[in-house]
């Protein structure tokens, strides 16, 4: 048996998100999943390393999976191309470590959120980016966004039921860039709980609009109270950009 590791791309506009789901095969999970299981001959499991919501793309996700069939990598991955719909592609496919997982051995993920500020349409970027109208101060943002940086307890900036799982995570790094009238923020961690990337998201722009002061954002955290943080941006506009490991 061998174990394979693919980094794949994706627009997850008419997708529920990554995880396969009893309801629906209309997921990342489920078509890679249906294409593996019929060359296998045998139910094969694909191991993604985060659960993109729907509605969420991918440049950079990653995923593992064991076959007991013999085939090349390169042959693997035109075979998956063949069958994946047009707005999922594998990028490269490598064999992996036997004990190699794409979510546990994962140490740090990239997302980037793109907003765009215009009255105008944006008709060829319309699915990748959310927007905001409101002026934004960009240096209240930033200094809002250092109360976020460091290991800390996000609960307040996720919609997931308080449960036995921790919210604790890192945030290694939050970075903006200003792209003409795109204003683009990238997320550097360990890990993001769900929705945490655009919670945080809908925080920073009411902190950049004025709708909420600077300091509201520690509070936000200490407070661990999910209806005290930001709204919940649009999907369309977020993306996993990279996914990083030790080897």
């Amino acid at each position: 048996m061998s174990n394979y590791r693919i980094l794949l791309q994706y627009e997850g506009t008419k997708y529920q998100g990554w995880q396969k789901q009893t309801s629906s095969d209309n997921t990342i999970q489920g078509k890679l999943e249906a294409i593996l299981t019929k060359l296998e001959g045998e139910e094969v499991s694909v191991n993604g390393s985060g659960r993109t919501d729907s509605g969420v793309h991918a440049y950079g996700q990653v995923a593992s999976f064991h076959l007991n069939t013999v085939i090349s990598p390169q042959e693997l991955l035109e075979y998956i191309n063949r069958y994946l719909p047009e707005d999922i592609g594998v990028i490269s496919c490598v064999t992996a470590a036997e004990r190699f997982h794409a979510r546990l051995n994962a140490v740090s993920k990239i997302y980037c959120y793109r907003i765009f500020q215009s009255q105008l349409p944006h008709v060829f970027e319309r699915r990748y980016v959310g927007e905001y109208l409101e002026p934004l101060k960009l240096d209240r943002m930033e200094k809002a966004a250092e109360f976020l940086i460091g290991t800390h307890d996000y609960q307040a900036f996720t919609s997931a039921k308080k449960g036995k799982k921790s919210t604790v995570r890192t945030i290694h790094s939050i970075r903006f860039e200003a792209v003409g009238e795109e204003i683009r923020i990238w997320f550097k961690g360990d890990g993001f709980l769900y929705h945490m990337v655009r919670i945080i998201t809908g925080t920073l722009l009411e902190i950049g609009s004025g709708q909420k002061e600077v300091e509201s954002m520690k509070e936000i955290l200490d407070s661990k109270n999910r209806q005290n943080a930001g709204f919940l941006v649009s999907a369309k506009g977020l993306a996993l950009m990279e996914v990083s490991y030790d080897s």
